[in-house]
């Protein structure tokens, strides 16, 4: 297999114009215009995010068991099963934004938090970052929150992650991704 330097210092192509296209309650449309290095010029659309950027909690109930909940997902018209998520509302950190969205999604805050890292959810289109936050200590604490239905929170052993890998209701890319490196800082901290 081939392999090629990275380049830290190539430069970006130059935004020539950019404009909404398309809107919704949830997304906007942008189309970007752009010029790349060696001239040629490419018009590309993306999803433009708020800027603030979202969490996902992977909470640690004790040393053996997460939570996880289960919602419906309206872009497969099913119920699944994953971690707690949410947008990170003005004048919020990822730290406060995941304590809040874990009191209303799960029905528990935690005493520490811990970031794991920062995924990007499809680059070439959508312009979001997400925070994957590590949520410990926890004790029962409700907010009352957006969902159109009561969230069911679901205890997992971590002794059964790969039976969770392998269930038909466990399908979405960054609750795996956020999976898998828990399991490695799980690996590395104990």
């Amino acid at each position: 297999m081939a392999t090629s330097k990275i380049d830290p210092n190539k430069a970006l192509p130059q935004i020539d114009n950019r404009k909404i296209i398309a809107k919704s309650r949830f997304f906007r449309i942008e189309q970007v215009d752009l010029t790349f290095s060696n001239g040629e010029t490419r018009e590309f659309e993306r999803m433009a995010g708020s800027g603030r950027g979202a969490v996902m909690i992977l909470p640690l109930k004790d040393r053996d068991t997460m939570l996880l909940i289960r919602e419906y997902a309206a872009g497969t018209h099913s119920y699944q099963l994953g971690f707690p998520k949410g947008l990170i509302d003005p004048g919020e950190s990822p730290e406060i934004a995941a304590n809040r969205e874990l009191q209303e999604e799960a029905g528990f805050k935690a005493q520490r938090l811990t970031r794991l890292q920062e995924v990007a959810m499809a680059p070439t289109f959508f312009d979001a970052k997400m925070h994957l936050i590590i949520a410990e200590d926890l004790s029962e604490s409700t907010l009352e929150g957006d969902e159109p239905e009561p969230l069911e929170v679901i205890e997992w052993p971590l002794a059964n992650l790969d039976e969770l890998l392998g269930r038909e209701d466990f399908i979405e890319a960054r609750c795996i991704a956020g999976l898998l490196l828990l399991q490695k800082w799980l690996k590395e901290t104990r």
